[in-house]
């Protein structure tokens, strides 16, 4: 029969790809719709075939007619199998992939959005074990996907990639389509490493790449699409990593696959295009003339391909007129910058405002008039390049990596023309951060792509601050964009007991809010992979308690970043100071409780800073093996000098009176410094430790925290002392015992409940259940800092690690105080240190008020002088505990130490964090 030909003609078709079986296939399925008029039984299923052949003659030769008559005739037989018909999923099924390539073709959303819902339908009439269920679940996922391309919804990316991988197991190996599953859920994770950073999706995406490749040899049909696809994701791999071979692999691929698409065939718009952008990327990297102008000749064909209307076009545009710009930038010539900017302009008018890559196509044009400005001086190109950056605060998508990166690059140029616009990039730039980091789940995976997000952004918007005379702005800058982690994580411990006592709402509230909390901490790096379905849906409950509770009065600015009038409340007991080192100006401020900050300059570059900082990490690592006292007072006298002094001088003349406590924020290079031990060590002259009593702070935000914490006065106090001095695999530690023995005979007779966790009793379980119980605790056992992987680093109990993770994922009740007696314990990840991921900002994180942490290794026989004096002294005049006395404790400690001429690294080594 005539459809049996036609069926045949189209697998033959498939195999070899001969475009005269297509047009025979139409004609035989066109002669076989006349012979089944309307109200013959076959005629809905006629209607189909031949609306199916129409659309692959489309997807062959791209000729827009083939596609609409493609529509029409699905709409027809759509109409001929209503709800019940058995065909009916089918029809939804062909006419929304027919409107996905419409959309493609000419860009219309309501073509999209229309396919979207058609999909929905189809799937729910293909339930799990219906044969045609993973092709609904592949063609939902594929339009969700491209409709995130065009709104930036990350939930419909999320969803995309969630419908591809549980398409991808009813594709067994052997499937037909099992390439195409792969292809698919490889490029939706390749999206989501645009949007996100997450390297595990790209590198996952390169395997399932790989893997459809393999299934796709020379003569199938789709072997260019793999080529091409694994192509890209090589090329996002180089561009993050910086990795060759990755490039020139990508280039041959490009290059095979144009072979593939000759002129005519619908794909060849982007083989050129991508091909283009390798050689581009590898121009920049090499810087071989040729690979330029090969890219610029590429873009200039892929453009004729995109007419205008076509969906790719204002990418075509981009990416030519940024060849250009890298030809100017070689050769110098005029016209290239200009034509440049003639195209950027092109680009922008097809990118109008909600259009995902707007914030791109700004930043590209601002940075292109910005780039002519410096070159001829007209001032009308300066003002355009400003004009356009400030049209960034007002995006209206869902925030991603981009819109922060263009938003980094105007706060840039503001700096290098010393642009009045300067202070807004970095607020915009700070919002923008937030609402990155907030799509995040905050797991340790994730951490790297937050330290580089937030790469000195902080410290450069306080250094704006303070240079824009906005004082109270640069403290509200400086905490939004440094421990941005720990930030994300305290949210999820924040207690509501305002809310709870406000009225019956808000007692509901508050409780639905600790509820989610507690789900989203438990969860913290237990998912391998992705956030789980279920974590994503906790992560959007949680977000819409959190804009209920936003809607009540007095609770409008819950959770979001603190403003100065709360901040300043750190200074409550004492002045906070803040010590910022940035490329653009080093500076203190000393924010005070009743009076507006006080800034004051630091002679000292950033550069200068970061080598003394080196220096001291390399001389804090030969301590107790050579004689290292000469450098570390020449250091600490350089710290004195250049930056403690006139602190000092400002706290003096601001009535601190000797005595006092005083609080150190230290930011960027500043935070690996014992500024708490600057001094002359001079005969006749103080050191800062014979001036002020020192702590420190992470943040100010969590110094507010701890103070709002208040000990309840009759309340019993539990202490439990920790200690492992026979760790499994580990150095034994002779001192630990005894200095156990020392802990128990102060506290034992003051103390309500004490309890000892030696040996074997203290292993990673014993210790958390102990601090389930307990709400002072004294620790002593080996350190662990992992400077690479700062979320590993541990205290060593008995049978192993007891890590940061670990610590997260506590529910500890009202903890007070911590000493950690071991090594290292205030040591944090070595690229970024304003995150301070280390121990002692763990334990300070998980509710405890007060800490005492070491900057070093520890020496042992002076760890147990130090407890022994510092227990004695944290009684108060009730015969309590208090842990708002541990600063002065160990202040007398270390003061009877310099008398008992122990070296002074080991004077030094102990700091206290916190109230």
């Amino acid at each position: 029969s005539l459809h049996n030909l036609a069926v045949s003609l189209g697998d033959r078709f498939m195999q070899r790809g001969i475009l005269s079986d297509l047009d025979e296939r139409i004609e035989l399925h066109q002669a076989a719709l006349l012979l089944c008029p309307p109200g013959h039984s076959d005629r809905s299923s006629s209607l189909n075939s031949l609306a199916v052949s129409l659309g692959d003659r489309f997807t062959q030769r791209g000729i827009p007619s083939d596609l609409d008559e493609s529509i029409e005739l699905h709409r027809a037989a759509l109409l001929l199998r209503p709800p019940g018909h058995s065909d009916q999923s089918q029809s939804l099924n062909n006419l929304a992939v027919s409107l996905g390539d419409r959309f493609m073709q000419r860009g219309i959303l309501s073509d999209l959005d229309e396919s979207i819902e058609l999909l929905r339908a189809a799937l729910l009439l293909r339930p799990p074990g219906h044969s045609n269920r993973s092709s609904s679940l592949n063609n939902l996922a594929s339009s969700l996907g491209d409709r995130f391309m065009q709104r930036g919804i990350p939930s419909d990316l999320d969803e995309a990639i969630e419908l591809h991988r549980a398409a991808l197991p009813l594709r067994p190996p052997g499937h037909s389509d099992r390439s195409s599953s792969l292809n698919n859920l490889a490029n939706s994770l390749g999206d989501r490493f645009t949007q996100r950073g997450i390297p595990s999706d790209l590198d996952e995406s390169i395997e399932l790449h790989r893997a459809a490749l393999l299934l796709r040899p020379p003569g199938h049909s789709d072997r260019s699409q793999s080529l091409n696809n694994l192509a890209g994701s090589l090329v996002d791999r180089f561009m993050q990593q910086g990795v060759p071979s990755d490039l020139d692999e990508s280039i041959e691929l490009h290059r095979a696959a144009l072979l593939l698409r000759p002129p005519g065939h619908s794909d060849r718009s982007e083989s050129l295009n991508n091909l283009a952008v390798s050689l581009g990327n590898r121009f920049t990297q090499r810087g071989i003339p040729s690979d330029l102008d090969e890219s610029i000749e590429l873009y200039r064909s892929a453009l004729l391909l995109r007419p205008p209307g076509h969906s790719d076009r204002s990418s075509s545009l981009n990416n030519l007129a940024a060849s250009f710009g890298d030809r100017f930038m070689q050769r110098g010539i005029p016209s290239d910058l200009d034509e440049s900017i003639e195209l950027y302009r092109a680009a922008l008018l097809l990118r109008p405002p909600g259009h995902s890559d707007r914030s791109s196509c700004l930043n590209n044009l601002a940075n292109s008039l910005r780039d002519r400005f410096m070159r001829s001086g007209v001032p009308s190109d300066l003002d355009e390049t400003f004009s356009l950056f400030l049209q960034l605060p007002h995006i209206s998508h869902a925030v991603s990596r981009t819109d922060l990166i263009a938003a980094k690059s105007w706060a840039t140029s503001a700096e290098e023309t010393n642009h009045g616009s300067a202070l807004v990039a970095y607020q915009t730039a700070l919002k923008f951060l937030d609402q990155h980091v907030a799509l995040l789940s905050s797991s340790s995976r994730h951490f790297d792509v937050v330290s580089m997000a937030t790469a000195s952004l902080a410290v450069d918007a306080f250094s704006c601050s303070i240079r824009n005379g906005a004082l109270a702005t640069a403290v509200e800058l400086v905490e939004h964009g440094r421990a941005v982690f720990w930030t994300q994580l305290a949210r999820f411990r924040t207690t509501l007991d305002e809310l709870s006592a406000a009225h019956h709402t808000g007692a509901a509230l508050a409780e639905e809010f600790k509820q989610l909390s507690f789900r989203l901490r438990n969860a913290f790096d237990q998912s391998t992979g992705d956030q789980s379905p279920q974590i994503r849906q906790v992560t959007m409950e949680w977000d819409d308690v959190v804009s209920r509770i936003r809607m009540l009065p007095d609770f409008s600015r819950f959770l979001l970043p603190p403003l100065f009038s709360d901040l300043r409340k750190a200074a409550e007991e004492g002045p906070v100071i803040i010590v910022n080192a940035s490329q653009y100006s080093c500076d203190a401020l000393i924010v005070l409780s009743d009076r507006d900050p006080v800034h004051v300059p630091i002679d000292i570059t950033q550069t200068e800073a970061s080598d003394l900082s080196t220096e001291f990490q390399s001389l804090s690592k030969e301590f107790g093996s050579f004689d290292t006292q000469h450098k570390l007072v020449r250091i600490l006298r350089k710290l004195w000098h250049d930056i403690v002094d006139p602190i000092v001088q400002a706290l003096g003349a601001s009535n601190v009176h000797p005595g006092s406590r005083i609080w150190w924020c230290p930011t960027a290079e500043f935070t690996l410094l014992p500024l708490h031990a600057a001094g002359p060590y001079e005969k006749k002259r103080d050191s800062l430790p014979h001036i002020y009593i020192s702590s420190y702070t992470p943040t100010l935000a969590t110094l507010v925290r701890a103070r709002q914490q208040v000990s309840r006065d009759a309340s019993p106090q539990y202490f439990v002392a920790i200690g492992q001095g026979n760790p499994d695999g580990g150095k034994p530690l002779q001192c630990v015992a005894p200095e156990l023995a020392v802990v128990a005979q102060r506290l034992a007779p003051v103390v309500s409940s004490f309890t000892s966790l030696e040996d074997g009793d203290a292993t990673v379980k014993g210790a958390v259940d102990a601090l389930n119980h307990n709400q002072w605790l004294h620790l002593a056992c080996h350190g662990m800092p992992n400077r690479k992987q700062p979320f590993e680093s541990s205290f060593t109990m008995r049978d192993g690690p007891l890590m940061i993770k670990d610590i997260i994922r506590s529910d500890w009740q009202n903890p007070e105080f911590a000493f950690l007696s071991a090594c290292h314990t205030t040591v944090g990840d070595e690229k970024s240190h304003d995150e301070s991921i280390h121990l002692a900002a763990a334990m300070q994180f998980s509710g405890f008020r007060s800490v005492i942490g070491s900057m070093w290794s520890v020496d042992d026989e002076v760890a147990q002088e130090v407890v022994s004096a510092f227990y004695g002294n944290m009684v108060d005049g009730s015969g309590r505990l208090d842990c708002t006395r541990a600063a002065m404790a160990l202040h007398k400690a270390v003061k009877k130490l310099r008398r008992n001429d122990v070296p002074l690294e080991q004077q030094i080594v102990f700091v206290h964090i916190g109230v």
